[in-house]
């Protein structure tokens, strides 16, 4: 039985050794010339202006993360795709349907959850609360009865 395995190990050892081998080599010849441009911030060949770390906004990463969980969930249904048929040949078609149909309700359910919560929508409202308000805005509003 471990014989079996012999050649996997044999090459994952041959893998790592090669691998370990090439960055022992590249490092023992690569030039080392350290001057004050290779260790400067490199932009498009301009000095760089502003900090290098910029901030993005949450949405790209809710959206990113929400296209990745869909892309993944979608990529699962291939295989049940491909095996449809000897399902049904053995008489588990309409088992394997009602898993289906339950992974996809599980799906459209996150899906109107990031809808509702409103992480799709691209341009949201910005609701001002009234200690957010100018000053003259909230004299005004407490001036008028609600």
């Amino acid at each position: 039985m471990l014989f079996q395995f012999a050649n996997v190990l044999v090459f994952i050892l041959f893998s790592f050794f090669f691998i370990f081998a090439l960055l022992a080599i590249s490092k023992l010849l690569a030039p080392r010339h350290r001057d004050q441009d290779k260790l400067s911030p490199y932009e498009c060949g301009e000095r760089p202006s502003g900090s290098g770390r910029l901030q993005f906004n949450i949405r790209f990463y809710i959206i990113a993360l929400a296209f990745l969980v869909f892309d993944v969930e979608i990529a699962f249904m291939f295989p049940v795709g491909k095996v449809m048929r000897s399902f049904v040949d053995s008489g588990q078609g309409w088992f394997v349907l009602v898993e289906v149909l339950l992974f996809i309700l599980i799906l459209f359910l996150g899906l109107v959850y990031l809808w509702r919560k409103g992480d799709l929508d691209w341009v949201k409202d910005l609701q001002v609360s009234r200690t957010d308000a100018p000053i003259e805005l909230r004299r005004q509003s407490q001036s008028r009865p609600e």
